[in-house]
This record gives C-alpha cells, sequence and structure tokens, in this order.
C-alpha cells in the first residue's frame, strides 16, 4: 500500500524531500521540548510568571528583530546551508544549560541563552519555509507542504510529551541533552539534500537594505499576505502571548504538577494535526475564510484558563482549541509559494515570521503586569474576544477569503506601475 507513495515520480521518491522531513520532524521535536524544560527550570528556581515571560519573550524578540537578515541570506545562501548552521547553532546553545547549576541560577544567564536560541530561529525559518520549491516540482508542492505540516504537528505533539517524560523521570539537564542530540542528528540529515542552484544570485548592484525594502513591497503588493500576518501579529502579542506565560503559571498552581502544562501543548498539538488532515481531505473553495474561521477556536484556551476546574476540562479544551491551526497548516505555506515568485520567498517568509510574532514578545513580558491591573480571569476573558473581534475584521479584506490576488506575479516593474 505504501509502495505507490515511494515510486518514480511520487513525493518521497524524491531523496531530498525525505532527508528535509526527517530533519525538520528531529528540529520540531527538539524545539517543543526545550520551552518545556525552559519554563520547568525557572519556575522550580523561584522565578515568577513575569520572570517567565521576559525569559520567553526574548528568543521570540531577537528572531524579530534579525528575521528581514534570515531572510536576505535565505535568498542569497544555498538555503541547505542555512539550516544546517541554524540546527548546529542550536545544539550548542542548548548544551550550555546543560553546565548550568540549578541551585544557583542566573535568570540573565538563561536569557541570554534564549537569545542566542532565536537568532538561529531568525534565520532558520525563512530558509525552511523557501527550500521545499528546489526539492519538489510544482504541482508536489501542496502535498508536500500538507505532509511535512502534518509531520511537524505530530512532532510538536511528540515534544512536550518528550520533554515532560524526561523531565519527570530523568530530570530538565536531560531534557537538554536530548534537545541538542536531535539538532545534531537534524543537521547532519541535511548534508544530503540538494537543492541546485541559487535561485538568486547576488549581483554586484545589490544591497542589502534594498533586498529588505524588496521584500516589504512583495508583502504589500499581496494585499491579503499582508492582512494575515498583522492579524496573526496582534492576536499573537494580545492572546496566544498571554496564553502561553499563563498556562505553566495556572497549571503548575492549581495542580502541583508541570505534566499539566506538557499534555495540555501535546493534545493542542494533536488538535492540530487532526485538522490538517480533515482540511487535506476536504475540497476548499475559499481557504482563506475557513482558516480564519476555524482559527476562531483558539478561544477556547484562554477560556479553560480563566476557569480551570480540573485538569480533565483542561486536556479537552487545548485538544479542541488545537484544531484552530489546522487549516493554516494545510493551506498557508502551499499558497505563498504559489503566489510569490521564487526568489522572493526567502524574505516573504522571514517577513512572515517577523510580522506573526513581531509583538507577541511584548504581550509575554506584559502578562504579568496585565494580570496585576485587570485580574487573571478578567484579562484571560478578553483576549478571548479580541481574538474574535479581529478574525471578523480581516475577512473583510479582498482576497483574504480565498488566499489569492486578482493582480499579476509580483515584478518590480509592475509594482512600481500599480
Amino acid at each position: 500500500m505504501l509502495k505507490k507513495y515511494f515510486e518514480p515520480g511520487a513525493l518521497f521518491s524524491y531523496s531530498a524531500y525525505r532527508n528535509l522531513l526527517l530533519s525538520s520532524i528531529l528540529t520540531v521535536i527538539a524545539m517543543s521540548a526545550f520551552p518545556i524544560a525552559l519554563a520547568v527550570t525557572v519556575l522550580d528556581a523561584g522565578g515568577s510568571a513575569s520572570t517567565l515571560g521576559l525569559i520567553l519573550a526574548a528568543r521570540v524578540l531577537s528572531g524579530v528583530l534579525l528575521a528581514p537578515v534570515g531572510g536576505v541570506w535565505a535568498d542569497r545562501l544555498p538555503r541547505k546551508t542555512i539550516l544546517i548552521l541554524a540546527d548546529g547553532f542550536r545544539a550548542i546553545m542548548g548544551s550550555i544549560v546543560i553546565f548550568i547549576n540549578p541551585e544557583n541560577i542566573s535568570m540573565w544567564i538563561l536569557g541570554a541563552i534564549v537569545v542566542l536560541m532565536g537568532v538561529s530561529d531568525a534565520f532558520g525559518g525563512p530558509a525552511a519555509g523557501a527550500i521545499i520549491p528546489s526539492i519538489l516540482p510544482d504541482h508536489l508542492l501542496p502535498a508536500g507542504n500538507v505532509v511535512r505540516g502534518i509531520a511537524l504537528k505530530g512532532s510538536t505533539i511528540a515534544g512536550p510529551g518528550v520533554a515532560g517524560i524526561i523531565v519527570v523521570s530523568l530530570g530538565t539537564h536531560a531534557t537538554y541533552i536530548a534537545t541538542s542530540i536531535f539538532f545534531l542528528l537534524g543537521a547532519v540529515l541535511l548534508l544530503r539534500i540538494d537543492e541546485g542552484p541559487r535561485v538568486a544570485p547576488v549581483g554586484k548592484e545589490s544591497r542589502f537594505i534594498h533586498e529588505v525594502r524588496e521584500g516589504l513591497r512583495v508583502v504589500w503588493y499581496y494585499k491579503w499576505i499582508a492582512a494575515m500576518i498583522l492579524m496573526a501579529s496582534f492576536q499573537l502579542m494580545m492572546v496566544v502571548g498571554v496564553e502561553n506565560v499563563l498556562l505553566p503559571v495556572i497549571t503548575k498552581r492549581d495542580f502541583g504538577t508541570a505534566s499539566v502544562f506538557a499534555t495540555s501543548a501535546a493534545l493542542f498539538s494533536a488538535g492540530g494535526a487532526i485538522s490538517a488532515v480533515i482540511c487535506i481531505k476536504a475540497k476548499v473553495k475559499n481557504p482563506g475564510l475557513v482558516s480564519v474561521v476555524v482559527w476562531g477556536l483558539f478561544i477556547l484556551a484562554p477560556l479553560v484558563l480563566a476557569f480551570p476546574s480540573s485538569k480533565e476540562l483542561i486536556f479537552l479544551a487545548y485538544f479542541a482549541a488545537g484544531f484552530s491551526v489546522g487549516p493554516w497548516e494545510a493551506f498557508w505555506s502551499t499558497q505563498v509559494q504559489r503566489e510569490v515568485p521564487a526568489e522572493y520567498q526567502g524574505r516573504v517568509f522571514s517577513i512572515d515570521y517577523m510580522g506573526s510574532l513581531g509583538l507577541m514578545p511584548l504581550g509575554m513580558a506584559l502578562a504579568g503586569p496585565m494580570v496585576i491591573v485587570f485580574g487573571e480571569r478578567e484579562l484571560l476573558i478578553g483576549v478571548a474576544v479580541f481574538h474574535l473581534f479581529i478574525c471578523a475584521v480581516v475577512l473583510l479584506v479582498p482576497g483574504v477569503k480565498e488566499m489569492k490576488s486578482s493582480r499579476p506575479p509580483y515584478s518590480p516593474r509592475g509594482a512600481i506601475s500599480s
């Protein structure tokens, strides 16, 4: 039955794609496990919600600030090289934590390590999004993106589960060792990829700032892309940022264990994987409309934290909330790859990363102070209402419902004349 998927011309007959897929799975497992161990380390050392929020925000902030740099280099250098360097650097940063004494831990040192991890995210993220069209033919892009999305969603499920098991049985240092090994294995697999020549060789006339501005012009040219990035930016700041900080704080306070946090994160990812599979099999005329409407289900996460009556209720709510991200896994990358010319995709994916996560560090950093000002329950209910409001507004932008522009493909001359 599975043999047909490896026949010549089938998706898994492309060895470069197979290696990228396996490498991505290992990397995402490690990336999903690392924050779990980090949160436990911070809270066990007596850190508060504000401290945890600032440290988590530090990684996102460094990644966001350097995303334009990563995007330009993802269009300049072989994307395989960028990915290998990113995984190797993550492995080094994760290994450093091993040598920190948990009884005399410095939050400043943890913050510095997390900032440097964010640097690797800024380079690896755009390269990972842009490399697939270089190793697969166009007609296999939807299947390639969806299979990779589902695999990564499964890896996101496995990551917190792996972290939870290792933290409980062997401790946080063992978790950091495991993540570093996974990063290194992912880098080794990438060595076997042949992505062909660079998409856009850089000439003498090219300038870094010009390339960054060109990427911004491309995103603005496709109004539906710009609108969805802005939507995600505000929601990740006010909704996801607050939820990310308060989930471990509330669950550990109310239930006395880190396992509720890890299990909730894993169930959220499981819901997303199931939702993505459903979206693949369903014939969707308006992928943007489906994505935004289903994304509204994320309100279940902050609402259940506002009323944490039982572990079982939190597990159920996070599993259901996970369905909100499935359509994005199924539709977003493919539509961007098909709409945007290949030579700009590294920069567009970097701006997607930068724009989507740009304000999230602010939300994380302010989560603790906002709880003091507004109250924990009131804040969680408020961000849930805000989430639905933004979803409704973005649907008014032309092209969002279809995830498609009515304009011709971007070109510098066409952009100036339009």
